[in-house]
Parts: C-alpha cells; sequence; structure tokens
C-alpha cells in the first residue's frame, strides 16, 4: 500500500473503503503545500487543503504550468477524481433499509426494487434535515451574493536572473463587494498581477479588473471594475465591529474541492497582534477554528448579523494544529481604506523605528532609576532613519503612547479583561501623523510629540511591483539584496540556507540613510576576462577603489565614470577583485550578447 491508502498494483481490496486523497494546493507562490483541513459547517464544501492562500485556477491546461524553484520538487494538486479503473474495484452500495410496497423488510428474500423506485429512494431527503439546511442558507444569503471569485495572472520577477520574468502561472482567491463600487481581496491574490478578472455568483461572466492599491504590510487588495453590468443587482458589504471572544463567525469564499462558493463557520478564539505572513509585519488579528482553505484568501467572515469582521488571510501549518485559521480584523481594513481614501494611495502602517526591551525584573527597572509605580519599556535602538531618532535614545523608558501607560511586559489594556501589544497603539495611527510620547531619561519625565514614518529596512521584505535592478560588468552580475531575492536563491528556508552574514544583517542590521542598500555580487557570468572569480556567490560588496559602496546606482555611476587603470571590489570577507578598466568595459558587451542579456543595467539606473 502506499502512502494515500491505495494499493501499489492500483487495484483495491474488496469491500474496504479507499482512504480519501488529501490534495496538495499550491498558493500563488508555487513552493508553499498545505495539508487537509475538516470542514466545521453543513453546508462547507469538503476542503482539502489548510492554507490560506489561493487555489490554482480551475481552467484545463491552457494555462501556463506553475514555475519551479530551482533545485525543488515541486507538488502537483492531487484533486481529481477517481479513474475507471478505481471506480471498478470500489465496493458496491450496501442495500438500503426496506423494500418494495407489500415485501418484507430485509432477508435474504426481500424483493429488489425496480429501477425507477431505486431512483426515487436513493435522491429521497429526511424531512427533519431540510428545513435546517435551508435556514441556514437564507442566514447567509444576502450576504453571500456579494462575494465573488477573483481570477489572476501572475508573471513573478526572475529575481536570480534579473534582466527577465519567470513564467506565467494563474490563480484564483476570493473577494467580496464594499461600498464606492470597490471590491476587496488579499493582496497576495494578486501580487505581480498582469491580468485580474472577477466572476460573481451564479455568473458565468468574467470581468476585467483593476487593481487600485495594494497593501503588502496588512495583505488587502483594491479592485474596481469599469463594466456596470457587474455592479448591478449586488448590494454591497456592510462591515460590523471587532467581535468578541467565542463570537460566531462564518467563512465565505471559494476554495479548492469544488467550483461553487463554501461556507465554513467557527467562533473567535483568540485577538491578538498577528504575524503577518505576506508583509513581514505584526498587526492585530483574529484568530478562528473555521477551516479557511486554498481559495478562501480574500474571502469574508462574516457574524451572526451578517455583518462583515474581516477577511480570511492565512492559517497555521503544524502537524499539531487543527483549524486554526487567521483572519483581518476590521480596524485594520478600515485603515487600509481610510488611507487610500485620504491620499488616493496606500501610504502603509506607521511603527516607532525602535527596538525595546521588557522591564519585568526588579533589578533593572532599579538601575534605571524607575519608581515602584512607574511601567514602561526600555530602548534598546533606534532606527537612524527613523523620525524618532531625532528625540529618542538608547536606554529611554516609554511609560506612555498617546496616553495610554505601557505595562513593563509592552502591552496595554484593550477592551474588558484583555490586554495587548502597544504597538497596535502606532498601527491604529496614519503617517505623517504626530504621537505623545512620554520618556523617563535619566530619573527624569520628558516628553515628546513624535512624527510617525513606515519603517525602512535595509533588507525589504517586498519590491512592491517594481523589477529588480541589476548591474553587469564584465560577467560580475550586482544586484540588490531583498526577501524575494533570498527566497529565490534559497527557496523558502532561505532562513536556515543563506549565508549566515546575509541572515545576520536582514534580522539586525539597520539602514543608516534612506537610500543605503545591501549590494552584492549575485554571480559571475564566465567568461576570460573573469577568470579565476567564477565561485563569487552572493558576497556582499563594501567599496570601489576605495570609496564605500550606498546602493546599486551609486556602485553603477562610479564604474560607469571610472577613468583609473583598474576596477577594485572590496568584498566582504576581505576578498578583492581587481579588474583592468578598459578590457572590463570591452568585454561587457560580449558577455551580455552570449547571454541574451538585452542590457547592462536595468531600467531604474538610468533614470
Amino acid at each position: 500500500m502506499d502512502s494515500h491508502g491505495h494499493a501499489s498494483g492500483g487495484k483495491r481490496k474488496r469491500g474496504r473503503k479507499p482512504k480519501a486523497r488529501a490534495p496538495d494546493s499550491p498558493d500563488n507562490n508555487p513552493n508553499h503545500h498545505h495539508h487537509a483541513a475538516p470542514s466545521s459547517s453543513p453546508l462547507a464544501t469538503a476542503a482539502a487543503a489548510a492554507g490560506a492562500s489561493d487555489s490554482p485556477d480551475p481552467e484545463p491546461a491552457s494555462s501556463s504550468p506553475v514555475p519551479r524553484r530551482r533545485g525543488r520538487k515541486s507538488r502537483r494538486v492531487r484533486n481529481e477524481p477517481p479513474s475507471e479503473a478505481d471506480a471498478a474495484h470500489s465496493p458496491s452500495p450496501p442495500p438500503r433499509r426496506g423494500g418494495p410496497k407489500g415485501a418484507p423488510n430485509g432477508g435474504a428474500e426481500a424483493a429488489e426494487p425496480s429501477r425507477r423506485e431505486l431512483a426515487v429512494s436513493m435522491v429521497e431527503v429526511p424531512a427533519a434535515l431540510e428545513p435546517v439546511r435551508w435556514e441556514q442558507v437564507v442566514k447567509v444569503m444576502p450576504s453571500m451574493d456579494a462575494v465573488v471569485k477573483v481570477f489572476c495572472v501572475h508573471t513573478e520577477p526572475n529575481f536570480s536572473l534579473p534582466w527577465q520574468r519567470k513564467r506565467q502561472y494563474s490563480s484564483s482567491s476570493s473577494g467580496f463587494i464594499i461600498r464606492g463600487r470597490r471590491v476587496l481581496t488579499n493582496a497576495h491574490s494578486v501580487e505581480h498581477h498582469t491580468q485580474v478578472k472577477l466572476k460573481k455568483r451564479g455568473s458565468d461572466t468574467k470581468y476585467l479588473a483593476t487593481v487600485l492599491a495594494i497593501g503588502t504590510e496588512c495583505d488587502i487588495a483594491m479592485l474596481t471594475v469599469e463594466d456596470d453590468e457587474f455592479w448591478k443587482g449586488v448590494s454591497p458589504v456592510e462591515f460590523g465591529s471587532l467581535p468578541a471572544l467565542q463570537d460566531a463567525v462564518t467563512v465565505v469564499g471559494y476554495p479548492i474541492g469544488g467550483d461553487t462558493i463554501s461556507v465554513t463557520s467557527g467562533v473567535v478564539s483568540r485577538i491578538e497582534i498577528l504575524s503577518y505572513v505576506h508583509g513581514s509585519t505584526e498587526l492585530l488579528g483574529l484568530q478562528i477554528d473555521a477551516a479557511i482553505n486554498s481559495g478562501n484568501s480574500g474571502g469574508p467572515a462574516f457574524n451572526d448579523k451578517g455583518k462583515c469582521v474581516g477577511i480570511a488571510f492565512q492559517s497555521l501549518k503544524h502537524e499539531d494544529a487543527e483549524n486554526i485559521g487567521y483572519v483581518i480584523p476590521t480596524p485594520v481594513i478600515n485603515h487600509f481604506i481610510e488611507d487610500y481614501q485620504k491620499s488616493g494611495e496606500y501610504t502603509g502602517f506607521p511603527i516607532l523605528g525602535i527596538e525595546w526591551q521588557k522591564m519585568e525584573n526588579p533589578d533593572l527597572r532599579k538601575a534605571m532609576g524607575m519608581k515602584s509605580d512607574q511601567k514602561g519599556v526600555r530602548v534598546r535602538r533606534v532606527e537612524p532613519t527613523a523620525p524618532e531618532s531625532g528625540c529618542l535614545q538608547p536606554s529611554d523608558i516609554i511609560l506612555s503612547f498617546d496616553g495610554i501607560d505601557i505595562a513593563n511586559d509592552g502591552t496595554v489594556p484593550f477592551r474588558h479583561g484583555e490586554r495587548i501589544g502597544f504597538s497596535y497603539l502606532v498601527s491604529q495611527k496614519y503617517t505623517g501623523e504626530k504621537a505623545h510620547v512620554k520618556v523617563l531619561r535619566n530619573s527624569k519625565i520628558h516628553e515628546f510629540n513624535i512624527k510617525l514614518a513606515t519603517h525602512k529596512r535595509l533588507i525589504p521584505a517586498h519590491i512592491k511591483g517594481r523589477p529588480p535592478s541589476y548591474y553587469i560588468v564584465a560577467g560580475f552580475v550586482f544586484t540588490v539584496v531583498s526577501v524575494p531575492y533570498l527566497r529565490s536563491e534559497y527557496g523558502k528556508d532561505y532562513e536556515y540556507d543563506a549565508p549566515v552574514k546575509l541572515l545576520d544583517k536582514h534580522m539586525h542590521a539597520m539602514a543608516q540613510s534612506p537610500d543605503e542598500q545591501l549590494v552584492v555580487v549575485s554571480q559571475v557570468l564566465v567568461s576570460d576576462i573573469n577568470i579565476g572569480y567564477e565561485e563569487i556567490v552572493n558576497i556582499q560588496v563594501l567599496s570601489f577603489n576605495g570609496t564605500p559602496v550606498k546602493n546599486l546606482k551609486h556602485l553603477a555611476a562610479m564604474v560607469e565614470e571610472c577613468d583609473e587603470p583598474f576596477l577594485k571590489f572590496d568584498l566582504d570577507y576581505d576578498q578583492l577583485v581587481v579588474l583592468e578598466t578598459k578590457t572590463a568595459k570591452a568585454a561587457t558587451q560580449d558577455i551580455l550578447t552570449t547571454h541574451c542579456i538585452p542590457s547592462a543595467m536595468s531600467e531604474d539606473l538610468n533614470s
């Protein structure tokens, strides 16, 4: 027997019911794989994979295959119906109780029913079940009409070969209509989109959609459709307030396992600051026990009054966890919508540009000059590029934010009997707004009005739709390190497989200036001029001809304008690369022609 319960020879034992095959489901990142999760609603489709990403496009093989990452096998979606051979070996249905009228019940002598009677009996539904199911359908029906299916064609950049793109692939997910002729879905559902289409429930028409805004941090995207026909006969979804623990929620969407709309139900299990995987941020989130499967991404979560209380976006995949799904709550959704309405674009969620430490140890509090009635957190480091760098200092104790006292563990009061991380207060603000911060410094209290801004990472989590930058000279491919680049080079486990120095900078380094970038030699395209340098891969460039490298554009400009006899690149690990200037620049064009590369630098470096 193989792992799916099938006999290795292709036959099944008579009378044994085969185990159901749980399909692996890719999201629109084709390397993510999910596991089966049971449904928790009588109306739910028997979903087959636990993940919040998008299911593959159900349209047949006209779409391009999903690209693979280098060196890693891709799994295929195992969701096909049983083959004819399987059907031939499947057990026959058990005899029904009660024979035809006048025949004895059961027993070998029971008369065999006619074909018509058998057909009628097989479609009979117990009368007791009919009103229950119908009431549940009516209950969610008005809100369900506003839930749409999102079809997206993605064309991702190839970060390892930044002058080209990967093969396109298709995905499907969920979304829902809101006021103002807008549709909300997940950001990862339309990431690197080339075409987005929407289909309403019960419709056979797909409408072309335009992406208005993508919020990578909060994993929300806003779409619209120009065709007036799309908006006819649909009532927009209304938003409700933040639910309480144990409140019932119903997740509606188009997950794998079928083409029609699916409903799963559960309760709110937890409300806290969550890690948003797509945005690499931490924002308020809801944990629910309703099944969130591949394709549910972007679908609404309704309360028992039919109001939307969140957007399904991810789930926990772990061998010790079952039915743990996560929902973006209404405060985060409203922040995204109002941010777009205020500025006409998505500006992001501001942060307090510091790293902080808990003050739970009494000796530490005493050493910092804190009184017995004072509570707060200690500032470890301040981002040099953050506005806070002008007023906050390391070892400052932040006592309160906007008049709300911060506890020694970094939490603040949140509704009755609950506490939450104080970063929640920061995320409620908008970019450019000011916050009142009370600080204890050298046993004296100082107060500051701090202007809040978004986070500037040295290694960004996203490039936000822009193609990756690159520069080539003498076969040396220089590029900028980002999280998508690390994922392209080392796979989804890049946090374990990437070079330690790059990971250390990813986790702990802070940008010293707004335009600072981490520039590396991505690879060396072999040629006669770079003999001996072929094994240089993903090593940081520190300086060129003695001048520190600020960013890739700075490096390209220095090389292009260099009139010295040699090009000298100082790399990490004390490595040195030296090339003769004239020979290196002359050889570059031949190398580009050999590798079919259209240009020696990306367009953004020419501007």
